[in-house]
């Protein structure tokens, strides 16, 4: 592995590392895993469209989480019915074809390529889990699929950073990925999205590797994406594929140092806002003084995902008015007295800055939430308008 001066993982206002932490090449994965990417014509432009990610050691922890959204594809399927979410050892993805609203033949297929990407790395299929991101309601041509699962078996190696990242890219602008080190613990991540972004767990894909010791995988992971991918708003679209896995290896003998984890997620996810299909700026807003940490979320929700107060952002244009009334809007029927020009601060939302801060403050008890959200601008409509044409 090789240490970089100055890569700036950690870019955003939003996110304080704690100290000591030393940034990586972030394409290097944590010591014991090994990954790969490859090209099996899934994807117009040829890229490379199917990875695996796998550990090596036999006792790996792990933690998954997948999406809420009731028309879950099939790979999510299969995840609930036939993973081990406790003890996976590899991870399947592909891009370009979301398989979803495939139908049965679409769980076909995504058990296909879990037993097919078991039987190349000599696994349970109980310990691989399937991952597609995409396009939805298309037939997945599972015999090239198959194939380039053989030949990313084939390619597995502590090097594969770099194109298993790539792989599971779609509208992406860019690779989302890292490695960091705390001490002697590793811990790399990668992860995809920009559109279809809004919680439910976490509309995305993501992977983390760790040779750390995680006595409760499940714990760790639910606390760090509740502070990262559930605070997050592109579009207020649940996808059908989303997916978080947590691989911790042990083998460093040392525990994962306390919030690790959690400033990782949170700088994907804010990459994640950042890229947001066109995006040119995120905001954050704060909803304070609300009578419930309920209360709070649903107005921070509402103007997170209000179109007015997006193109708003996108224009750098500090209309207080539209954030008013898409918090009133969000409390419909209560009354807010309290509410006007001077309990709302646009803070940088003008100008050239990326990273807007937004606060409301509704005047009726102690709670808050806060929501990370993209603006909305001509690129988000030209892409999604020819999406699939």
């Amino acid at each position: 592995m090789s240490a970089q001066a100055a890569p700036g993982f950690f870019r955003s206002r939003w996110v304080d590392p704690p100290a000591g932490i030393l940034e990586l090449a972030p394409t290097d994965l944590a010591p014991g895993f090994r990954a790969a990417g490859a090209a099996c014509g899934l994807k117009p432009s040829g890229g490379t469209d199917v990875g695996i990610v796998a550990c090596d050691s036999e006792d790996v922890g792990s933690a998954l989480l997948l999406t809420r959204n009731a028309a879950a594809a099939a790979p999510i399927r299969v995840c609930r019915d036939r993973c081990d979410p406790d003890g996976l050892r590899a991870a399947v993805v592909n891009s370009g074809n979301a398989n979803a609203a495939t139908g049965e033949q679409g769980y076909r297929d995504a058990v296909a390529m879990q037993e097919r990407c078991a039987a190349a790395l000599g696994l349970d299929p109980s310990q691989v889990a399937v991952a597609e991101t995409g396009t939805i309601g298309v037939p997945l041509p599972i015999e090239r699929l198959l194939e380039g699962i053989d030949a990313t078996a084939g390619a597995l190696g502590g090097a594969g950073g770099r194109s298993f990242s790539e792989a599971i890219m779609t509208t992406d602008r860019g690779p989302k990925r890292c490695c960091v080190r705390a001490g002697n613990v590793t811990l790399s991540a990668q992860a995809k999205g920009a559109g279809m972004i809004e919680p439910g767990l976490a509309t995305m894909l993501c992977f983390v590797q760790t040779d750390a010791v995680v006595a409760d995988p499940s714990t760790e992971l639910r606390r760090a994406v509740a502070a990262s991918f559930e605070r997050i708003t592109v579009d207020g679209q649940m996808s059908t594929n989303d997916a978080v896995l947590l691989q911790a290896s042990g083998t460093s003998s040392e525990q994962l140092p306390p919030g690790l984890l959690d400033v990782v997620l949170l700088q994907l996810a804010l990459e994640i806002v950042a890229d947001g299909e066109g995006a040119s700026r995120s905001g954050r807003i704060e909803a304070r003084g609300a009578a419930t940490p309920e209360e709070a979320e649903r107005v921070a929700r509402a103007v997170a995902n209000s179109p007015l107060v997006k193109t708003a952002l996108f224009g750098g244009d500090p209309n207080w008015g539209r954030i008013a009334q898409s918090a009133g809007m969000a409390l419909a029927g209560e009354e807010l007295h309290e509410l006007g020009a001077a309990a709302i601060e646009a803070d940088e939302l003008g100008g050239d800055t990326a990273e807007a801060e937004i606060s409301v403050d509704l005047g009726r008890g102690d709670a808050a939430a806060h929501v990370y959200f993209s603006d909305l601008g001509h690129r988000y409509v030209e892409l999604n308008a020819e999406y699939t044409t």
